[in-house]
């Protein structure tokens, strides 16, 4: 079964795809460095970085020429509108339809002269409340016009064996049959169940793992690997680390005393992980949020592993790239979990 991946950042959607035997004709991205990385971590080079009008432009019709393509997927960014009440439908479509939302259309585009027998969508979760769902409206019509029933719901990764606390909604449309979400897992991994085996300290680029996986996460992460990449450690100042050590598991700057709250002025400053709990939403910075013992930022692995990336997978460009692309990512094994009931309804 073939796919495209739009907007696929270093490719997490099209990692758990491939795992349930997708397979990605091409993924367009307009960030470079995303591809470079999408590219090195799979035989088949299909990553392109290019705009996605160009990409349906020039090189759509030949794709199409030479592939069946079973389904479309991606993350397209959907631009915030005029929070204003707008006052009807076709008030609201005039706004979706305007220039910040070409990436959206655009992928709209793509499905629509593919016309593959499934396409999905993920986005933040605050699409579904922008102005009054309008977002939400115009991609259940827009895309039902053109056959397609959809189906969409906010998820929670932590929900379905990622350990990590993040909210995202996915819209999944069928040319046939009304897809159904896949129900929750009976468990949750945390944070010290997902990160306890890598190395607390060392600066080498290659490192070797410290001690033996203690669970089935990390042994599913590791899969059989004895070194990891993308493990450096950040190095804090002597005040940033003083302060860090002082924050108990789970806390953060309002756990320390009232002369330390004005160093950075907001609540979640200082935030240490929660050891017995998943994550919080691994994001671009991480210059807010710590390791749950070592008195440091989490490393761009260890960031990787929250997202259930496979330490085979190995990010490439500066640390600050690094944590960027493995932000902006959507987490394989959900992915995974998604494409698997996605395939169960495709004929």
């Amino acid at each position: 079964m073939k796919i495209i991946d739009l907007f696929s950042g270093v490719g997490g959607l099209s990692q758990g795809f491939e795992w349930n035997g997708f397979k990605p004709v091409v993924a367009i991205d307009f960030w470079n460095d995303a591809i470079k990385t999408y590219n090195h971590n799979r035989k088949e080079k299909v990553g392109i970085s290019m705009d996605v009008t160009q990409f349906n432009d020039e090189l759509l019709p030949n794709i199409l020429k030479e592939h069946k393509i079973d389904g479309i997927i991606g993350g397209p960014p959907c631009q915030g509108f005029s929070t204003a009440r707008l006052s009807n439908a076709t008030e609201k479509i005039g706004k979706i339809n305007e220039s910040r939302n070409h990436l959206y259309l655009e992928f709209f585009r793509t499905v629509n002269i593919v016309r593959p027998k499934f396409f999905l969508i993920e986005n933040v979760r605050g699409l579904v409340s922008a102005n009054k769902g309008a977002f939400v409206e115009d991609i259940i019509e827009r895309f039902g016009s053109i056959g397609y029933n959809v189906s969409y719901k906010i998820l929670n990764a932590s929900d379905y064996g990622v350990p990590q606390n993040r909210q995202r909604v996915f819209f999944v449309g069928l040319l046939e049959g009304k897809f159904e979400f896949p129900e929750k897992f009976g468990y949750k991994v945390s944070t010290k169940e997902a990160i306890m085996d890598l190395i607390q300290s060392n600066e080498e680029a290659i490192q070797k793992y410290s001690i033996p996986s203690k669970n089935e996460y990390q042994k599913l992460m590791r899969n059989g690997k004895k070194t990891i990449k993308n493990h450096e450690v950040t190095i804090h100042n002597e005040q940033t680390t003083n302060v860090i050590s002082m924050v108990p598991d789970g806390g953060n700057i309002k756990s320390l005393p009232p002369k330390y709250w004005e160093i950075r002025k907001y609540n979640k400053a200082f935030q240490r992980m929660n050891s017995a709990l998943p994550s919080n939403t691994i994001d671009t910075g991480h210059r807010n949020y710590f390791h749950y013992e070592a008195n440091r930022i989490p490393t761009a692995r260890e960031s990787a592993r929250i997202q259930s990336f496979p330490d085979s997978f190995e990010f490439l460009g500066t640390k600050g790239s690094q944590y960027k692309q493995v932000g902006n990512a959507v987490p394989p094994l959900l992915a995974k979990v998604l494409a698997e009931k996605i395939k169960s309804y495709l004929k």
